[in-house]
Parts: structure tokens; sequence; C-alpha cells
């Protein structure tokens, strides 16, 4: 069950847009959820979806809004006719969401961004810097996390 008393941060331009204090292009909200289109977009139908709880990183916000936040871009993906297309080749959408400044992350409130791409040109630009696989080093990883895995 949601907490009624939700985290809020009183200088945080997400939370004032939750409250109605700046005004958005609102889409689609739950009594856990807002999305919203975003102003400053990287392609048309740019949308951001946040929880209407205050949190600066991922692991800040209870599961029952994480848990709310995904049916809603879903829904969204249908409405901007994202969903017409099944296959890998053709147009797509990026979902994004950034954890801390170094990794792009600006307003301090978590938000998944929701980003149709039509063209290549269009929407977001990604590079991926992926390194040759050592399957030794990945192993070792391997197993360093299974074992912090199973004391949680």
């Amino acid at each position: 069950m949601a907490s009624t008393a939700a985290a809020h941060d009183a200088a945080c331009i997400f939370c004032k847009i939750i409250k109605g204090e700046i005004p958005s292009f609102k889409l689609i909200e739950t009594p856990l959820t807002y999305s919203f289109l975003d102003i400053q977009p990287i392609a048309q139908g740019h949308v951001l979806i946040i929880p209407k709880y205050h949190g600066p990183r991922l692991h800040n916000i209870p599961d029952e809004y994480l848990s709310d936040i995904l049916p809603v871009v879903k829904k969204l993906t249908k409405v901007l006719q994202l969903d017409d297309n099944d296959k890998l080749i053709g147009d797509g959408y990026n979902v994004l969401q950034n954890n801390g400044s170094i990794a792009h992350q600006v307003v301090e409130h978590v938000h998944f961004h929701l980003i149709p791409k039509k063209t290549e040109d269009t929407g977001l630009i990604v590079g991926w810097p992926a390194e040759e696989t050592n399957f030794e080093k990945l192993g070792k990883l391997h197993k360093e996390l299974q074992e912090k895995l199973n004391k949680l």
C-alpha cells in the first residue's frame, strides 16, 4: 500500500509539477505516477514519467511507485502509436532512466523518458563503447555478485 505522506521536496521542479504549482502538459496521472510532455523534447512525443515520491535515484523510490510506472509507460506507447511495430526493424522507442549527474541525470527526482525513435537522426542518439569479452573476469564478477545476492 502506498504511503499517503509521499516524500516531496519543496525546491524540486518535478514535485512542483505534481502539486500543480508549475503547469505541465499532463498525459496520464495515477495515485503514484505522473506523466507529461517534455518541454525540451529530443523527438516529437517525448514524454516524462515520474513517481509521485521524491527521490534522487532509483534505489530511493519505494517499490509500489516503481511497479506503477512501467504500465503507464506501456499505455503511453499505445497513445503515441509506438506499439504498431512488433519487429526489431523499423520505428522504435527508448525508455531511459539516469541516476546521478555522471550518468546524465539533470533533475534530482527519479524520472523516466519515453522517446520515440523514427529515424537514425531523431530521438535518442546512443554510443555504446562495449569491451571485448573476458570470460575469466566476467566469471569472477558473476561469483561476487551471486554471493552478495544470496545475502539479501
